[in-house]
């Protein structure tokens, strides 16, 4: 895999990242490329945000829609909004995520999902995290950060709180036996 382009893949923060914004974080990989990196977290939920809210404030009515936790997508740009969701639906401006998932942040699927015509699985978020153009290659290169297969199932079936476990697990790393620091022999 080139490190310019890890778009597909999830960013898991390694215990003892140094940045409580991203302890425990849980970061599907958007866009990579000679401009910068851009992510959106699925790691933790906003605080008391349900998806209906977030449709009241388009004021658009909620119909087939769940009113389900909305995520926060990371620290840059809390009030923008997106929908991380397969590759089944698109609209305008839908960005197709390596041929592993879709990002939408347009009004357009909102409607669709309330509608019951969207995407079949999906997940709201606002905000994002993102990299200045080599920021996120150096970042790679110190202790914080370790890269895995964006699979749907730990997407959009495993719950939030155990996202973080899973996806070590599935790149076949015990969590629990992870350090909080790094050293040198």
């Amino acid at each position: 895999m080139e490190s310019r382009f890890l778009s597909g893949q999830l960013l898991l923060a390694l215990p003892g990242i140094g940045d409580p914004r991203f302890e425990r974080a849980v970061i599907a990989m958007c866009a990579h490329d000679e401009r910068g990196a851009l992510g959106i977290g699925i790691g933790k939920l906003a605080p008391r945000l349900g998806f209906h809210a977030l449709l009241d404030q388009f004021g658009i009515s909620p119909g087939e829609a769940p009113d389900v936790p909305v995520h926060i997508g990371g620290p840059v740009e809390p009030q923008r909004g997106f929908v991380l969701h397969t590759l089944d639906w698109g609209g305008q401006d839908t960005i197709e995520v390596a041929g592993r998932f879709a990002l939408t942040n347009t009004v357009d699927v909102l409607r669709a999902i309330a509608a019951g015509k969207g995407p079949a699985r999906w997940l709201a978020a606002l905000g994002y995290a993102g990299w200045a153009d080599g920021q996120l290659e150096e970042e790679l290169t110190r202790h914080g950060w370790f890269m895995t297969e964006a699979e749907e199932k730990l997407l959009f079936d495993t719950p939030v709180n155990e996202r973080w476990g899973a996806a070590y697990r599935q790149a076949g790393i015990d969590p629990r036996l992870l350090a909080p620091t790094a050293g040198l022999a």
